[in-house]
């Protein structure tokens, strides 16, 4: 263990790390970024990009990455390729363990550790990832105009996803496990009111079939046992995600999904000098573009915190 107290120590990578990190360090606050056991977040499995404004030809999700770790270390910030595994947020300096054992203490912490999405854990998921499986609609659904496509679950996340979808592609198979959506009252209406959303009830995915690209999806009904096939060009797998929050629990305040709850309009948790960015807190919009904004939002407060203590 060093003596020294660091200004401020980031945990996790990806836009709202990267962009955190940028502006910490343009303020001098000689920010260290521990980039997590995905550097780069969901991004690196994410081919074309091209909804992030400043790019007008898209971009290759890993490249926009590797954009955002050198205009970090550009303007001084130590990048770390490993996980925090622990921490301990009970006095004013604040201390985080990396996966070496390393013990470290910092003035501020920004949390970017991000959230990952729920697979079915299909063989054929895997092998057509970004050849037409993805796990969000808003980000590839562009791609898919004017085709048959298919989703998967049965809550809010998958009626907001098809119901979107329905907008650019002719038909929108909607695949339910049970006899019933968990879906809001509201979301379900608006599904079965959306003509071209065809429900697949008490539905269950076999197989996603296509060598370079998904061509159709085997399916099994759970009441009959009858496989059938549904001839589509993507697979949206929309079963929810799972921010990746475990290590500060039970130290900052989080909802029941395990989102940590910051004051709204702000980055501030529960804890002082501990600040919450990206998809660890935001459920709503988990785009690339909203966690670059919050990481913003979070070096500036870190700043404001530092600034206010006298330790900047």
């Amino acid at each position: 263990m060093s003596n020294t107290i660091h200004n401020c120590v980031i945990i996790g990578s990806g836009p709202a790390g990267y962009t955190a990190a940028i502006y910490a360090a343009r303020a001098n606050m000689n920010p260290i970024l521990y980039t997590g056991k995905e550097p780069g977040g969901q991004l690196m499995i994410t081919n074309d990009v091209e909804n992030y404004p400043g790019y007008p030809d898209g971009i290759m999700g890993p490249e926009m990455m590797q954009d955002f770790a050198k205009q970090a270390e550009r303007f001084g910030t130590k990048i770390i390729g490993e996980m925090i595994d622990k921490v301990d947020f009970s006095g004013p300096v604040h201390k985080v363990w990396s996966e070496t054992g390393e013990e470290v203490h910092a003035h501020s912490i920004i949390i970017a550790t991000g959230a990952s999405a729920k697979w079915l854990g299909l063989p054929s998921e895997e092998r057509l990832m970004n050849q037409g499986v993805s796990a969000c609609a808003v980000c590839d659904g562009f791609f898919f105009r004017g085709k048959d496509v298919v989703v998967v679950g049965g809550g809010d996340t998958a009626a907001e996803e098809a119901t979107y979808l329905a907008k650019m592609c002719p038909t929108v198979h909607l695949l339910v496990r049970r006899d019933e959506m968990r879906a809001s009252k509201i979301m379900q209406e608006r599904v079965l009111r959306t003509e071209n959303l065809k429900v697949h009830w008490n539905t269950e995915t076999v197989e996603i079939n296509g060598e370079e690209a998904v061509e159709s999806v085997t399916v099994k009904n759970n009441k009959s046992g009858e496989t059938s096939t549904i001839q589509a060009s993507a697979f949206f797998v929309a079963i929810g995600h799972k921010p990746n929050t475990d290590i500060f629990n039970p130290w900052l305040d989080m909802d029941d999904n395990k989102y940590l709850k910051t004051t709204p309009g702000t980055s501030y948790t529960n804890v002082e000098g501990v600040f919450a960015s990206g998809d660890a807190q935001d459920h709503v919009y988990r785009q690339a573009v909203t966690a670059a904004g919050t990481g913003c939002m979070a070096a500036l407060d870190a700043e404001r915190y530092l600034a206010a203590k006298g330790i900047i």
